[in-house]
């Protein structure tokens, strides 16, 4: 358990729809996620935190540094995480070199100005999504780069790509590309771990308990995986062939500076 002694006022989080919280709440009622509940924790120990969130789903690295960055820096943060890349894995072009080089940039312009930096790993995607396979070798790739970019910048890295739980179905989301509710706790959990937030510790990589029922296995796994192709994995294949995106006209959900009403 941590017990570092630590005071942030200004936080700001950077990156797509995991950040924006897609997964934890809905449109209607509202989104949560993994940032919004790490700013809770930050909170318990930094009173009168400010917090802006200017994540929007469906950018990719280069848009988060292109359209991001500039709204950060300009809010001076004392605390920023960046976690992006997803929607780049998912695309038939992908250059891991080119996308790391994106973050890089980022961690390079926030620690410049004297933020600290938090950044998150990704998950084996074949232990989710079977029909992923092919992806593994990116996220391999994505990783690592993001690790030696991380360590170049001194920005903090919660790994959750290295531990086996962060692909237990019951983290994620029925699309099973975002997390649920559990699974963003589980993040924000990892990113005050990394950071040594006081309170914090590594119970975010202990596996969950069994579950109730056996999983399914044979004929019914693969009807499983035939319905998720067709509820999800088709109508974001038709948007990325409609050059669309699930997050074209939309805006940062908490843009501004704010203090915390829990």
């Amino acid at each position: 358990m941590s017990g570092t002694e630590v005071h942030y006022t200004r936080y700001v989080a950077l990156g797509d729809s995991q950040t924006e919280g897609l997964g934890d709440g809905d449109d209607s009622t509202g989104l949560r996620g993994w940032a919004d509940r790490f700013a809770a924790r930050l909170a318990d120990h930094s009173p009168g935190l400010g917090y802006a969130n200017l994540a929007v789903r469906g950018r990719l690295a280069g848009q988060v540094h292109a359209e991001q960055l500039g709204p950060a820096l300009a809010l001076r943060p004392d605390l920023a995480t960046v976690v992006a890349g997803v929607n780049d894995l998912l695309r038939p072009r992908f250059d891991a070199d080119e996308v790391a080089g994106h973050l890089e940039a980022t961690f390079a312009a926030l620690t410049g100005q004297g933020a600290r930096v938090a950044t998150v790993t990704f998950p084996d995607p074949t232990r989710l999504i079977p029909l992923a396979r092919p992806l593994a070798p990116r996220v391999l790739a994505l990783n690592a780069r993001i690790r030696e970019a991380a360590q170049r910048h001194d920005v903090v890295v919660a790994d959750a790509g290295r531990h086996t739980v962060v692909t237990d179905p019951r983290l994620w989301s029925p699309d099973r590309l975002h997390a649920s509710p559990l699974g963003h706790e589980r993040i924000a959990a990892a990113v005050a771990h990394a950071l040594g937030l006081p309170g914090s510790d590594d119970s975010w990589t202990h596996p969950l308990p069994a579950p109730p029922h056996p999983v399914r296995s044979g004929p019914r796994a693969g009807l499983g995986e035939l319905r998720w192709a067709a509820g999800f994995l088709g109508p974001w294949v038709g948007r990325r062939l409609r050059g669309r995106s699930s997050g074209d006209g939309r805006t940062a959900k908490r843009p501004a500076l704010l203090p915390l009403h829990e």
